[in-house]
């Protein structure tokens, strides 16, 4: 909670969860499809549910009367601080809870950008007030290897509406990789390794199945 604390006390935009307050924030101000295209990076990926690069999927659409809202709950954070996903609760325009949801961005010379949204079940607390827990990769030890080795024939960070998408990335410092693919029914699974300090745990696993 002291570092959550921290990490918010700094710069707008200082952090990933700044910026995805900012995002949240915005998608009250300027509309909700309007906040998702200021934020994504252009090779961004959405899912509908299979992969879509999102500049396509947000081309020309028409912001809803009322946007959801959302907010952080964890971060995990790469040893630089220049990567993060974040999660957390979603709600609907009534204040229902809708789902989770889970957002990988990254820092860019033009500040954050999301290059990976994706809604689910609700996992965990949907508190409104608590800080949210913040998970920073060690930065001890050398990584070595890639986090999540790539499957035969996957082209990095390429989003494809196949019978089976799939897509992997990693920050800059190869202390966190992510990994998600999506089966023909369009059942999606992500998937989350941080740099222990002498080995990449796990620690984000989420299964979203096609409705």
């Amino acid at each position: 909670m002291i570092l959550a604390a921290f990490l918010l006390a700094g710069a707008p935009h200082g952090t990933a969860i700044d910026a995805e307050h900012a995002f949240a924030a915005d998608a009250q101000r300027i509309g909700q499809w309007s906040a998702f295209r200021k934020y994504a990076d252009r090779d961004a990926v959405i899912f509908t549910p299979q992969a879509s690069w999102a500049r396509d999927f947000l081309k020309g659409r028409k912001d809803p009367p009322r946007a959801i809202r959302w907010h952080p709950a964890k971060s995990f954070v790469s040893c630089d601080g220049r990567t993060a996903v974040n999660t957390g609760p979603w709600f609907g325009v009534k204040g229902h809870v809708g789902g989770s949801f889970t957002t990988v961005w990254q820092k860019t010379p033009a500040g954050w950008r999301w290059v990976y949204d994706g809604g689910g079940p609700l996992a965990g607390s949907s508190s409104r007030t608590a800080l949210p827990v913040v998970r920073r990769a060690v930065c001890t030890g050398k990584p070595t290897g890639a986090p999540i080795a790539p499957p035969p024939r996957l082209t990095n960070h390429k989003a494809r509406t196949t019978r089976i998408d799939n897509g992997r990335g990693e920050s800059a410092d190869g202390t966190l990789g992510w990994d998600w693919r999506v089966d023909a029914k369009g059942n999606r699974r992500f998937r989350l390794f941080q740099w222990t300090g002498h080995r990449y745990a796990e620690v984000l696993s989420r299964l979203t199945r096609a409705k």
